[in-house]
Formats: structure tokens, C-alpha cells, sequence
């Protein structure tokens, strides 16, 4: 590839491709305080590409590819080449990561303990973890929870915080000198811009922690809160892990350990600090 980036998220070491210098100005600029991968040695390699030549001046288009591709994934405009370096790098990871139980949830610390957010696309889990970090919670991960079969713990993944829609401005109120990608209007997934973790959380990606409680968020509704089943919970989480199938037994095990092992709660809420509140008072119970 004509330009190049390397980059260690948590555990996990990034080679990032590109037909184009752009995406790698802001991969470097937004990247620039985290690790190089480990030996110099990446673990995935991405690659931002034109299917066709002339792709690269006339309307750029940019295709996602890598180690794993997707081959019906639509490209995507070059003004939104981060926005495609970040989907390739948690392709790469979805397709695959084999060490970890990867569970697609929001991940926030404290005291050694984690809580796990999870739920549907619009849920508020990346923007609820946002301002938990806000609030002195360590942020681990707001894409992927990294749960390590053999010990139980969860592995931070502190990428880029993906801010949609109102959680820009949620965000940007509550972090008022955090350091902000490009706002991406009109994207497949909304209005997007991507926010750079606090010092503290790419400082202590490499520390894990013990989960301690599963959370279902839901934004836009009265406050509500409400035990989850273990049955439900175990349903739910596999739903939401992209390699539960393929790590076999030892995804099992890993799953049915995590929920017999934390309290697992819905929660409904109108707004965030009706959701911070709901946090700290489950979390007072623990």
C-alpha cells in the first residue's frame, strides 16, 4: 500500500494500508499517544483500497479489505476514510480474534472491577461509557469487551470512542478538551465523529479487570431498572459476541462462567444523568 500506520489497541497490534495519505493523517494524528504493536510485529492487517484505479482521483471510493474481507460491504466515500479504517479494524477483529471472547459491548473500570454494557445499536453504551469516564470510571472499550477464556478477566480494546448522532454533543459537553476527529455527517450508521480516550485509559489499556456487572441499556425511555434472568443474559450475550461459534467449548465455558458470575440488569433512561445515577446505585449494591 502507498501509505502505512501501525497502531496496539489493548492487546491486539494493527497494520493499517491505504491507496491514500488522508485516512492516515488522521490515524496518526488521533492515534499518535498509543503504542506500536508489539515487536513491530501487527496481528491484523488492514487495507483502505479503490477496486478500481481511477477510483483513487475520480469520486474516491474507498473499499475495506485486510486479512478478512467481506465482499458484498458497500465502500464508502473518502471523506469518510477513518470511518472505514475503523470498520476494517473491528472486521479484522470480529472475523478473527481467537485468544478472546469478544463480546460487543461498552467496557468502563473501577477499582479493579469491570462493568460490561451491551445492547442494540442506539442503546447509548458508547455514550453512557463516555460520561462514566466523565465521572472517573476508566474506559476499557467501547466496540469490543475482550474476555479471556482461561482467567476471566476483561481485557481492555480503548479504540476511538464512535460518537453518534446526540452523543457528540453529550460527549463534547462532558469532555469539553478531549480531542475530536472530523465530524462525518450522513454516514451509513448516522452523524459520527470519533473521540480520543482520556490519558488515563490508553495509559492502563494494558491492565485488565474482573467483571462485575452486566448491563442492558436502552436510551429514550422512562427510568426503569429490572433483573435480567440468567437464561436471558446468557441468550443475549451470545447474540452479541461476533466468535462465541467459533471458540467452541471454550466460549462456552468462558459465557456461562461471566454470567454466573456478575448480576445482570435492563435499564431504561431518558437522558444521561438519569442513566449515571442508575449506574451508581447498582453499582453501590454490588
Amino acid at each position: 500500500m502507498r501509505h502505512a500506520f501501525s497502531v496496539r489497541i489493548g492487546p491486539v497490534g494493527f497494520r493499517i494500508g491505504s491507496d491514500w495519505r488522508a485516512p492516515i493523517d488522521q490515524l496518526e494524528t488521533l492515534y499518535r499517544d498509543y503504542p506500536k504493536p508489539e515487536d513491530g510485529v501487527a496481528d491484523f492487517t488492514v487495507r483502505l483500497f479503490a477496486r478500481r484505479p481511477w477510483r483513487r482521483l475520480i469520486r474516491p471510493s474507498v473499499e475495506i479489505g485486510g486479512d478478512y474481507m467481506l465482499p458484498e460491504a458497500a465502500p464508502l466515500p473518502l471523506r469518510q476514510g477513518l470511518l472505514a479504517a475503523e470498520m476494517a479494524m473491528n472486521l479484522q477483529m470480529a472475523l478473527g480474534a481467537r485468544r478472546y471472547l469478544l463480546l460487543h459491548a461498552s467496557a468502563v473500570e473501577r477499582d479493579g472491577r469491570a462493568l460490561l454494557m451491551t445492547g442494540e445499536s442506539g442503546a447509548g453504551k458508547s455514550t453512557l461509557a463516555t460520561l462514566l469516564a466523565a465521572k472517573g470510571w476508566r474506559f476499557m472499550g467501547d466496540e469490543f469487551a475482550l474476555l479471556d477464556p482461561a482467567t476471566g478477566l476483561v481485557h481492555a480494546f480503548p479504540r476511538l470512542i464512535s460518537l453518534k448522532n446526540a452523543g457528540v454533543a453529550a460527549a463534547e459537553a462532558a469532555w469539553s478538551n478531549a480531542r475530536m476527529g472530523p465530524l462525518m455527517p450522513a454516514t451509513p450508521k448516522g452523524d459520527i465523529r470519533h473521540m480520543v480516550p482520556d490519558a488515563r485509559a490508553i495509559g492502563a489499556m494494558d491492565v485488565p479487570a474482573i467483571p462485575a456487572l452486566l448491563l442492558f441499556p436502552r436510551y429514550g425511555f422512562e427510568p426503569d431498572t429490572r433483573p435480567v434472568p440468567p437464561a436471558e443474559a446468557f441468550i443475549r450475550m451470545t447474540q452479541a459476541s461476533t466468535n462465541y461459534t467459533a471458540l467452541g467449548e471454550a466460549g462456552f465455558r468462558a459465557l456461562t462462567t461471566l454470567i454466573a458470575g456478575v448480576l445482570s440488569v435492563a435499564i431504561d433512561y431518558p437522558d444521561g444523568p438519569h442513566a449515571i445515577a442508575q449506574v451508581e446505585a447498582l453499582w453501590a449494591t454490588l
